[in-house]
């Protein structure tokens, strides 16, 4: 049995600003805008939540299934998958159309211009889950609007138990229809931000969301995770990282331990503190699909947060 892992397939395009936009941005100007950055610094990464989730769970030495539709130009995308043997079966090319693109840039003080052109993604719903056999669990992650209704939908009918991960996506959704996500799903995972917006679109609190699902699991970046299950919260710590790099794509790599976790049938716990030994192992790389631990150095890691833990418990 495997994981399916329902989401986006993007290239990311990271461009450094080597001074800071509030030395070109005339504040009084900002109704005419029209300025040009000299970018000298540029990198090109392979992204999107599925391929990250589906990166990070083949470093834990899983097997999950990618559901994406990318563009014309995903060959050496597909290329980077097959070498970390990553099944590539439930990806549909959409021709005529780019795969999804971030284009990222950032100056010296961490201000970030993102362009964002979705492509292919919008057509995810040409994917079915029922093509994919023998899945166990599956996540649905931000993706095209259409696609992810019709994903989870599917999941529901099929009795196949899924995390919702709105993410950057749930701003596409209004309270009625996000509730009817978090009805079929079996968790819920979401940052605090996205938490906070969650209970304002939805009108609920957090204990209500909480109730409607076997687990809710809000993160709070340097602060580690929340996890409400079974009318408890499990607070998880954070795991100290070697060093901080660059947070994107953490939040992909936690869900990856969670749903490795979720899958074998772990208690909340041990599946949050695999989720943040994951976050910590990414923060400390640049880009999303660069950190290359051996499923050894992941099990020491973890090993050394459980002992750190409990030595934390004992000197309460």
């Amino acid at each position: 049995m495997q994981t399916l892992i329902c989401g986006s397939l993007a290239f990311d395009t990271i461009m450094v600003f080597p001074d800071k936009f509030k030395h070109h941005i005339l504040p009084d100007k900002i109704h005419m805008l029209n300025v040009a950055f000299l970018v000298p610094e540029m990198r090109r990464e392979f992204g999107g939540t599925a391929g990250n989730i589906a990166y990070n769970l083949r470093l834990l030495e899983d097997n999950p299934i990618i559901m994406a539709t990318v563009g014309d130009d995903f060959d050496a995308y597909t290329a980077w998958l097959k070498q970390n043997k990553t099944d590539t079966s439930h990806i549909k090319k959409i021709a005529g159309n780019f795969t999804a693109q971030a284009f990222i840039t950032t100056d010296q003080d961490d201000n970030q211009i993102t362009a964002f052109h979705p492509g292919a993604m919008n057509e995810s719903h040409q994917n079915s889950v029922l093509d994919a056999k023998n899945i166990s669990l599956a996540i649905i992650a931000p993706d095209g609007r259409e696609g992810m209704f019709k994903h989870a939908k599917e999941c529901f009918d099929a009795g196949i138990p899924f995390l919702f991960d709105p993410g950057q996506g749930l701003p596409m959704f209004n309270g009625e229809e996000l509730l009817s996500f978090i009805e079929m799903a079996d968790y819920l995972a979401v940052n605090d931000y996205e938490a906070q917006m969650l209970q304002e679109k939805t009108g609920l609190d957090l204990e209500t969301l909480a109730s409607k699902v076997k687990a809710m699991i809000v993160t709070l970046g340097a602060n580690g995770s929340n996890i409400y299950a079974g009318g408890e919260c499990f607070e998880i710590p954070p795991v100290k990282a070697e060093e901080v790099v660059d947070p994107t794509g953490c939040g992909d790599a936690y869900r990856a331990g969670l749903l490795y976790g979720i899958a074998r049938g772990w208690d909340w716990p041990t599946c949050g503190r695999l989720a943040s030994v994951m976050g910590a192992i990414k923060i400390a790389s640049r880009g999303c699909q660069n950190h290359q631990p051996s499923k050894t150095e992941i099990e020491n890691i973890y090993a050394q947060a459980l002992v750190n833990q409990t030595l934390a418990n004992e000197s309460l």
